[in-house]
């Protein structure tokens, strides 16, 4: 399994970056706050505490060697120090780091003699001086934290801390801020995708972003443009050729004796018409028609009733579902398209069934055909797709299945096209119920 360190989002990268920026910034604000607590640390050392320094030097020389603990504590309070022999304490701390420090300890030395030195104790922040009077070295230990309550390094840390915690939550706020109108163009974009029309973006914010939403927003007057010109097209040219199909059909019920011959021609005329229909059923869209609850029990049946007085095999099992917020009149399209597809491809008896699934109604019309391999499934729901004239031994404008996905997709839905069991094809239909008026 691999880790990625680099987001994928540009809300991940846009916060990971301000991140880094703000531990950066922080970092850089504690060393350099470091740096002056260093050099202000050395600037106490002033001309005034060398003196001082100088004058505690002449005292142990002159209590030494008869200095007891009572009198190095006497001197200690004076000088604000804690004072020990340095034969009692070899080590104080470790050798200053810091240039400051450095600059310091080589000041002392030049003021107070080569034999002094500078050690640092950080956990007991303390700073060590290390005196020679007379024939006696001393450690002068001096604090280096403020008085209790005054401690400016915790609070130093403590207003960092504060810093860094309201700059992360202003860089989250602000990446989220950022970040939501590509999110809305991305949901836009899938809805598209999917078949769906989503409104139009708000066109506000930065000028990229208002640039882009704006773009989109003509895509999508362009794309419902096209999509009005297509329908007016195809219904025009099916208005346009029913007229001489309708006096073909009449001349050919009149001026024709040949009983086959006639029933042949009136047979293509019909699939003509059948075609037609196609045509003006995929161009049709129906995504603005009202949602009404409707039992769909009722639509599949009085579609299959049609079918029985025609004289058609298709038989029906109604399950136990609930009312679906439906549009009537694209959901009987769907169900008659499925049950001719079946008649024309498969072989009868057609089954149409319909159940309840957990958070679903399913629709499922099947057949006893040859079935569909599995691999075409996709290819047959494509527009102007037919399957192998061979196999089905009829012909069609191919937009049956593609009008089936589209009407499913429009109630949110999905369709699928599976194997049956024992041969054959099964056609499903599911409807989520989400889709149910008043959930």
């Amino acid at each position: 399994m691999t880790i990625r360190l680099w987001p994928r989002s540009l809300f991940g990268r846009l916060a990971l970056l301000l991140l880094l920026v703000i531990l950066v910034s922080q970092a850089t604000a504690i060393y350099l706050f470091r740096q002056d607590r260093a050099a202000l640390l050395a600037r106490q050392f002033s001309d005034t505490k060398i003196v001082q320094l100088k004058a505690l030097r002449a005292g142990l020389a002159a209590a030494a060697p008869t200095a007891t603990s009572a009198t190095l504590a006497q001197f200690g309070e004076v000088y604000q120090a804690r004072i020990v022999p340095a034969d009692e304490r070899r080590f104080v701390g470790g050798q200053p780091q810091n240039r400051v420090l450095l600059e310091l300890q080589e000041r002392l030395k030049a003021e107070l003699g080569p034999q002094t030195e500078v050690r640092i104790q950080p956990r007991l922040q303390l700073l060590w001086i290390k005196l020679q009077a007379g024939e006696h070295a001393y450690w002068a230990g001096f604090q280096l934290t403020p008085r209790p309550g005054d401690d400016a390094q915790s609070r130093a840390v403590e207003w960092s801390l504060i810093a860094l915690v309201v700059l992360l939550a202003s860089a989250f706020a602000f990446a989220r801020y950022l970040a939501r109108p590509l999110r809305q163009l991305s949901d836009a974009v899938s809805n598209v995708g999917r078949g769906q029309s989503p409104a139009p973006l708000p066109e506000t914010g930065p000028s990229e972003i208002v640039s882009l939403n704006r773009g989109f927003n003509q895509m999508l007057a362009s794309l419902h443009q096209a999509e009005q010109d297509r329908a007016l097209l195809l219904a025009g040219v099916s208005h346009d050729l029913r007229t001489p199909l309708s006096r073909l059909r009449l001349a050919v019920e009149v001026g024709t004796r040949d009983e086959r011959e006639r029933a042949a021609m009136v047979g293509d005329i019909e699939e003509i018409d059948k075609i037609i229909s196609q045509f003006l059923d995929f161009a049709r869209d129906q995504r603005d028609a009202p949602l009404e609850p409707r039992g769909l029990n009722d639509i599949v049946a009085d579609v299959v009733e049609r079918y029985r007085r025609g004289g058609g095999d298709v038989r029906f099992a109604a399950g136990e579902i609930p009312m679906v917020a439906l549009r009537p009149t694209a959901m009987s399209r769907l169900i008659v398209n499925l049950i001719d597809n079946a008649l024309r491809y498969g072989a009868p008896p057609v089954d149409v069934t319909t159940r309840r699934a957990p958070d679903a109604v399913v629709l499922e019309i099947s057949d006893r055909g040859q079935g569909i391999p599995v691999d075409q499934v996709e290819r047959l729901k494509r527009p102007f797709t037919r399957g192998e004239p061979a196999r089905s031994g009829a012909a069609g404008a191919g937009l049956g299945l593609a009008i089936v996905d589209r009407i499913a997709r429009m109630h949110g839905g999905s369709f699928d096209l599976l194997p049956r069991e024992g041969g054959g094809a099964l056609a499903r239909v599911i409807i989520p119920l989400g889709n149910e008026p008043g959930r």
